[in-house]
């Protein structure tokens, strides 16, 4: 393969030597300072990357992986997301016991596995991409080692091993009726005629198994709650954005490729599961005392309203997902920043006292959570206001009114248990401010950075709006 060939899989070549130079800078010297570094330093030359290669897309790289603007709009998102979550982490891991360095290694593999899938229109690379996210997050999620994480982590390992078996069934029956794992190809032949349609059939639904545990969308949801409890504050960041992000990229790509809308059990399948998704998520979110077992059930319920979009046709379709990924990003990294630097060295600061009366004592941080728990509910001047209009006019454009209603009659039960947060914020408490960690420069600067993100986007959406367009308009 020549130069020119491997050009747009610079971003990919990147991150994947980066946790390979981290290992041996850290064979020399063990430095949690110099791992971090190098985390930050690999991730911002690969979004570099991104410009230097933008000219020369969109190229197929063998046939597994497609690098065009569609794979480049979210593989930007990605490490972006995984920047900040590197930032976030620094505080949270650097003084707590054992070996923190590991932890970067691992962080990096993920984001690796996560940019495969976007770039994926193959079932092998598909997969590949799936097993080292997964196999990355098993040791991620259970790595401060003590009783919740290692439950949280072996959960996961358990959960993602079964889907992961479902998976693979899926394809391999899909593939012995069509003879191609190539999505591009798998579509028109499954809508022939010669197939075998009940084959198909469960070959698609094994497959949608698989996918529906990694977006922790009902009736897949079982993990979701005690991973994001038991995980490291950051980490559970990581696995609310970058993963599920990743995999609703591939899955939008994958939708498009087999003509999901001309297969209507298909398509009656994830509607169900998005009505689901949205009951099952903030029905369950009002009965939680837990901070991160609220935001836990709330993705739920968010990824519910992204299928009411991922289900629509028309030009709004891939605007929509793709801006409301966005604004769900920042809130969701906003809100899992806040749990991160309140959190001490024994446990996160994920029980519903540990914010009663934080307005008192830390004001502008009390400010920040709010803002995300508003845009979370859809709350106007904030992105995630934009986001829901543009999802429910994708729903309306395509006459998608059961989805459209359960989704407003969803956010009106959601705006319910955010404000349960935010009323406890702003409560009197007998806590004294001496019980609240100190907070870093570097995480305040991130999270402030995030909250002028969350409402420069839900006042003026129009810039960002027109580079998705532009990026993924005729990728897929």
């Amino acid at each position: 393969m020549i130069l020119s060939d491997l050009a747009p899989l610079m971003p990919f070549i990147i991150i994947a030597a980066s946790p390979v130079i981290i290992m041996l800078a850290l064979s020399f010297c063990r430095s949690c300072v110099l791992a971090y570094v190098l985390t930050l330093c690999g991730i911002v030359a690969s979004l570099i990357s991104l410009f230097v290669i933008s000219p020369l897309v969109p190229r197929r790289i063998t046939p597994i992986l497609l690098v065009d603007g569609y794979a480049l709009c979210f593989l930007g998102l990605i490490l972006a997301a995984s920047f900040v979550t590197a930032v976030l982490s620094y505080d949270y891991f650097k003084d707590r016991k054992g070996n923190p360095e590991e932890y970067y290694i691992l962080l990096l593999l993920a984001v690796l596995g996560s940019s495969v899938l976007v770039a994926s229109s193959h079932f092998a690379s598909f997969f590949l991409g799936l097993e080292v996210l997964s196999v990355s997050l098993y040791a991620l999620i259970g790595y401060t080692r003590n009783e919740l994480s290692i439950e949280a982590g072996v959960k996961y390992l358990v959960l993602a091993a079964t889907s992961a078996a479902f998976l693979l069934f899926g394809i391999a029956l899909l593939y012995g009726e069509a003879g191609t794992m190539d999505f591009s190809l798998l579509g028109p032949r499954l809508l022939s005629g010669s197939v075998n349609s009940f084959v198909v059939v469960t070959g698609l639904a094994m497959v949608v198994v698989g996918i529906g545990f990694k977006l922790a969308v009902a009736p897949f949801h079982m993990w979701t709650a005690d991973v994001y409890e038991g995980a490291p504050a950051p980490v559970t960041a990581f696995v609310a954005t970058v993963s599920k992000g990743a995999m609703f990229a591939l899955l939008l790509r994958y939708s498009v490729k087999v003509e999901m809308h001309a297969q209507s059990s298909l398509f009656a399948a994830f509607a169900v599961i998005a009505i689901l998704s949205m009951f099952t998520g903030n029905l369950l979110a009002l009965l939680q005392d837990n901070v991160k077992r609220i935001l836990a059930y709330s993705s739920i319920a968010h990824l519910g309203y992204l299928l009411v979009a991922f289900l629509s046709s028309g030009p709004m379709r891939v605007t929509a997902v793709t801006f409301y990924l966005v604004a769900y990003f920042i809130t969701t990294l906003g809100a899992f920043g806040v749990v991160t630097v309140l959190s001490g060295k024994e446990r996160d600061a994920d029980a519903m006292d540990d914010y009663r009366g934080l307005a008192k004592h830390r004001p502008w941080l009390a400010g920040i959570f709010s803002a995300m728990l508003f845009s979370l509910a859809g709350i106007p001047l904030t992105a995630g206001f934009i986001g829901k209009f543009y999802i429910i006019a994708a729903g309306i454009g395509s006459a998608l009114w059961l989805l459209v209603i359960t989704l407003v009659i969803n956010s009106a039960i959601g705006l319910f248990y955010y404000l349960r947060i935010i009323v406890a914020m702003y409560s009197c408490t007998a806590g004294e401010a001496e019980a609240l960690p100190s907070l870093s420069l570097r995480g305040g600067l991130m999270l402030a950075f995030l909250t002028v993100l969350l409402i420069w986007l839900g006042i003026y959406p129009g810039p960002l709006l027109q580079t998705i367009s532009f990026m993924t308009g005729g990728s897929l």
